[in-house]
């Protein structure tokens, strides 16, 4: 008894394993995990040390470069890349593919411990190191919160309020309070009023800092009890400050208070880090993150229900605007996809039954129904969400899932036609083709387990494509063998014919044996002519354009506004809001956020966030139709041309999957950043001659003046004033200096001693600032110790990677692929001479999918080898397999074909669809292989046995294919798959010609078959 008479004769068993497949398929469903795209692990660390008062350059040699010292001694480690800018280090490490999200946590300890011990080597000054390894974190959900006729204050105790409850929402993961300004307590003394008391700045600074410190005050024993000693005297308010008796330098107490010599208030830090404006209204952003493995969409409908009932504490006029939120996504991408899922299987079920007939066809699709809610109930087991790249996999899936159930339903039918009762019908064929089928699907998993198994983030991006194919093909042979023929026999009804009764008398199995015999008896012939084929399309694929991964259909895009380095965030917001109030008056345009000083929190897994950078801004543009923003990039390219023609505006659209925003970048690697500023310019200059170049950018951006006041030596030494002092008096001077903490509740405010306005207004003021000569005991003007204000050039922006200065020149296609554009300039780049020392490297798209390409083509020789193997095991032969394989490169033609039609990129996802496409290819070879082999078993003409094969295989050919390439219609609308899809679609079609007419010619070749 084989496993088909099994399944027939235990009929209780089959059907509650049916039924058990729908419920827990439906059940399965309901609780899956749901995700607009698929997660992957962002596989880096940032590492943040302040040196207060560096440049740039002594950052770097002097702070960086220790912290890159440190991190480079881990064997984890993949690359080290750096920004260093004038007293600020940011260290990125990145590690390698094969640490995944569960042995990164140990990975971080040790670099936490090697940052630690580097922490010695870093010079006086320098701050901690802070190691930030949730950088990869994703605020899936973004607020912005504004409202007319508050203060900056009130919007901020409104947003800590609501940080405080969306916390105790179930699911949330990690609340973050965006663009917050922080509070500060200004103490600001005219360099008049200073000079006329001849008050030492010590003695100011020893008053506040000794007045609101936490400091113990010890216990005591009092009877039984051993309480804590407290004692009062701490600011209670700002104004209390005021009060401060401001103590002589021999400790004892004037009559002079600190408001007799100070003006004293409550403000913000200037200058903001951070400015955020959301529809033209200042704005705090609120970021929400999801717990890791939670439901993002119950998350979502969670909050909205917490900030429904929030709405009785909300004041009147605050508002809560959405930047993005994934849940609301998710929902519609799923929907999308789920709709595409239900049109593909109605349309596969169709075709069948016009094929096969009614029965038939409602038989496979109830097969095909099956397969996927099984494959529901496997991806829940397993935790594979519903995601982009999940359901696209069983759209994909859908004509290789009825493969099997069509084989074993067409032998059903043949054997009735010839006689046989259904229940030995059904047995003979599972019988006969349950193990080539099996190394059939076994082949065509392999083909997509190279992305299954590729550890790079691209990888990560696309596995659960072969997790679904994995299970579903899996599940599909399996229910081939057993529910297929327990159904078969109940509801296949044929006529039957009698042993001499030919199935396939048709006229079209009747032309097709005509084609199939005159290809056979000219084989040689018909080899030449698809090999000049081959060649053809070769030739031609030289014209397909190359991509990695395609724009997002998202309907938002993004402004990067850049002014020069150096200028003011204050000023670069101003142009911000003048774009964000143009843009918002544009047709199409629903909503508007702008951010100036930085990048927007990762609020999607794809989006990088810019460094901190005052001459940066970011305007994120909702719109009701993705389809418009191509015409409205063009209206703001346009307008920021004509409007700030000093800045650099580019737009860009949502990518989907990892990779670099900039698609062009060319970087130039050396020891003098001189050298490398001229090479960038060298290649700006040829990149600028380009019509077909645009957003042209040099990731150092422009040298900035750097004031240097230059100290006379003597003079100060003879005054008691050193370079410390001559620092603390010029940082007074301008931004002021923290001198002590203001308390208040569980708020530390610093208190920031500056000069009143007026006396920072011009920086002729400098000169004229008062310092504090210990040795005159008196106020002195600066000039008297500063020979002389010079002004040179510094770059402000310092990057290397693996510790060597690099300067990247980045640009991008003015529109289409990047691939012509980039090999257009790219021989020109190349053709810069480079002084010894020097190199160029190509990052961006070339470099992305380039890695992306070689992690999944590493894994290439592993699952090639394993599916020869199967197909050597199948068989027992090397000839068949050499037959069988010899067809995948031909399958090119076809795809050549498609992709020039359709003006398809070949990118990462095209090549994935040829990994797949090479499946089914083989799979359908291997059926007619072995039905050759059974044929001429079964008959001495080895001729006729590859004919007669051939017809019989025709049917079950020629469905798999068309029900694979029509079930593919849904995803020509999608833009990740849309390449994928045309790939498959013109790939199969021509394969199918493979498999009928050459797989028999190449088999007659090898085993030197001739016409009888």
């Amino acid at each position: 008894m084989n496993v088909a008479s099994f399944s027939i004769e235990k009929q209780a068993i089959s059907i509650t394993f049916t039924v058990l497949i729908i419920a827990g398929g439906l059940f399965s469903y309901s609780k899956l995990g749901r995700l607009e795209d698929p997660e992957f692990t962002i596989k880096n660390a940032k590492i943040y040390t302040s040196y207060p008062g560096a440049t740039a350059m002594q950052v770097a040699e002097e702070v960086t470069d220790e912290i890159e010292t440190a991190v480079q001694q881990m064997g984890q480690l993949e690359l080290v890349t750096s920004l260093s800018t004038p007293g600020f280090s940011s260290v990125d490490v990145e590690i390698k593919d094969k640490y995944d999200r569960h042995t990164l946590p140990q990975v971080w300890d040790e670099l936490r411990r090697k940052v630690n011990d580097a922490q010695r080597n870093l010079p006086p000054g320098t701050k901690p190191s802070i190691v930030y390894d949730d950088f990869g974190d994703v605020y899936g959900i973004f607020y912005a919160v504004y409202g007319d006729g508050f203060t900056y204050a009130e919007l901020k105790d409104y947003v800590e309020m609501l940080r405080r409850e969306i916390l105790t929402v179930e699911g949330v993961g990690d609340v973050l309070l965006f663009g917050i300004r922080p509070e500060v307590v200004y103490v600001e003394i005219s360099r008049a009023r200073l000079a006329q008391l001849g008050i030492s700045p010590q003695t100011i600074y020893a008053s506040l800092s000794g007045q609101n410190l936490v400091s113990p005050s010890g216990k005591i024993n009092v009877g039984s009890k051993y309480i804590n000693i407290q004692p009062t005297g701490e600011f209670d308010s700002v104004e209390d400050i005021g009060e401060l008796l401001v103590l002589q330098e021999d400790a004892s107490e004037t009559k002079l208070y600190l408001k007799d010599i100070a003006k004293i208030y409550r403000g913000y830090q200037e200058p903001p880090d951070v400015i955020m404006h959301f529809n033209g209204h200042q704005a705090i952003g609120l970021g929400i993150s999801t717990v890791e493995g939670g439901n993002v969409v119950e998350m979502g409908e969670a909050l909205d229900l917490r900030l429904r009932n929030l709405q009785v504490q909300t004041p009147i006029g605050m508002e809560i605007g959405k930047i993005a939120h994934q849940a609301d996504s998710v929902n519609v991408s799923i929907s999308g996809f789920v709709i595409s899922l239900v049109e593909a299987v109605a349309i596969v079920i169709g075709v069948l039954m016009v094929a096969m007939g009614l029965r038939s066809g409602v038989l496979i699709g109830l097969i095909l129904v099956l397969t996927v809610l099984g494959t529901f109930i496997l991806m829940y087991m397993n935790g594979v969400m519903l995601e982009r790249i999940s359901l696209g996999a069983l759209i994909i899936a859908l004509g290789m899932l009825v493969d099997n159930a069509i084989v074993v339903v067409e032998g059903i039918i043949v054997n009735m036609q010839k006689g046989d009762r259904p229940v030995d019908a059904a047995s003979k064929t599972v019988g006969q083709t349950m193990w080539p089928l099996f190394g059939a699907t076994i082949v065509a998993i392999l083909a997509f387990a190279a992305i299954g198994v590729s550890q790079d983030s691209t990888g990560e991006y696309c596995r659960s494509l072969f997790q679904v194919i994995l299970y579903s093909l899996g599940l599909s042979w399996l229910l081939a063998i057993t529910i297929t023929p327990f159904l078969g026999v109940k509801f296949i009804k044929v006529k039957a014919g009698g042993e001499q009764a030919d199935p396939y008398a048709g006229k079209l199995f009747r032309s097709y044996r005509s084609s199939l015999s005159f290809a056979v008896k000219r084989k040689w012939l018909t080899v030449i002519i698809m090999l000049a084929l081959l060649f053809i399309a070769i030739y031609g694929s030289k014209f397909i354009d190359k991509s990695f991964f395609p724009d997002s259909t998202r309907p938002q895009f993004l402004v990067h506004y850049w002014r020069i380095q150096g200028t003011d965030i204050k000023e670069t917001g101003k142009d911000l809001t003048a774009l964000e109030k143009y843009v918002m008056d544009l047709d199409g345009v629903t909503d508007a956020c702008s951010i100036t000083g930085q990048g927007a929190p990762r609020f999607l897994l794809t989006y990088t966030p810019e460094e901190a950078n005052d001459s940066y801004g970011l305007l994120l543009v909702e719109v009701d139709d993705y389809k418009k923003i191509d015409g409205l990039i063009e209206q703001v390219n346009e307008h920021a041309r004509e409007s700030f023609p000093g800045a650099l505006t580019f737009c860009r659209r949502f990518v989907l999957g990892p990779g670099d925003p900039s698609k062009i970048q060319a970087r130039f690697r050396g020891p003098d950043p001189g050298v490398l500023r001229d090479l960038a310019q060298q290649a700006v200059t040829l990149l600028r001659k380009d019509p077909k170049v645009t957003d042209i950018q040099i990731d150092w951006r422009q040298p900035v003046p750097l004031l240097r006041p230059v100290t006379a030596e003597v003079q100060a030494r003879n005054a008691g004033i050193t370079r410390r002092e001559i620092t603390n008096a010029l940082e007074v001077a301008s931004d002021g200096t923290t001198m002590g903490v203001y308390r208040e509740g569980d708020d530390l405010l610093p208190i920031i001693a500056r000069s009143p306005q007026s006396e920072r207004e011009d920086i002729e003021d400098l000169r004229y600032a008062q310092i504090y000569s210990p040795v005159a005991k008196q106020y002195i003007p600066l000039n008297q110790v500063v020979l002389d204000f010079r002004t040179s050039w510094e770059n402000t922006i310092v990057r290397r990677r693996n510790r060597v200065p690099t300067l990247t020149v980045k640009c991008d296609p003015r529109e289409g692929p990047a691939s012509p554009v980039f090999e257009k300039i790219r021989p020109k780049i190349e053709a810069i001479p480079l002084p010894i020392g020097y190199e160029l490297q190509w990052g961006g798209e070339y470099e992305d999918s380039g890695d992306a390409q070689a992690a999944l083509m590493g894994k290439l020789p592993l699952t090639a080898i394993l599916m020869i193997v199967v197909v050597i095991l199948l068989f027992n032969s090397f000839r068949k397999p050499l037959v069988i394989f010899l067809t995948v490169p031909l399958a090119v033609i076809g795809v050549t074909v498609g992709l020039l039609t359709t003006n398809q990129p070949f990118g990462f996802m095209a090549l994935l669809g040829f990994l797949s496409l090479s499946g089914m290819l083989i799979k359908n070879s291997i059926v007619l292989v072995d039905e050759i082999g059974l044929q001429q078993q079964q008959q001495e003409n080895h001729f006729n046995a590859i004919l007669d094969a051939g017809v019989s295989r025709v049917r079950p050919v020629s469905m798999a294919a068309l029900t694979t390439v029509l079930g593919m219609i849904p995803l020509l609308t999608d833009a990740f798959f849309v390449a994928m899809a045309v790939t498959i679609m013109f790939g199969l079609a021509f394969a199918t010609v493979l498999t009928l007419i050459v797989v028999p010619v190449l088999y007659a070749c090898f085993y030197k078959i001739r016409a009888h």
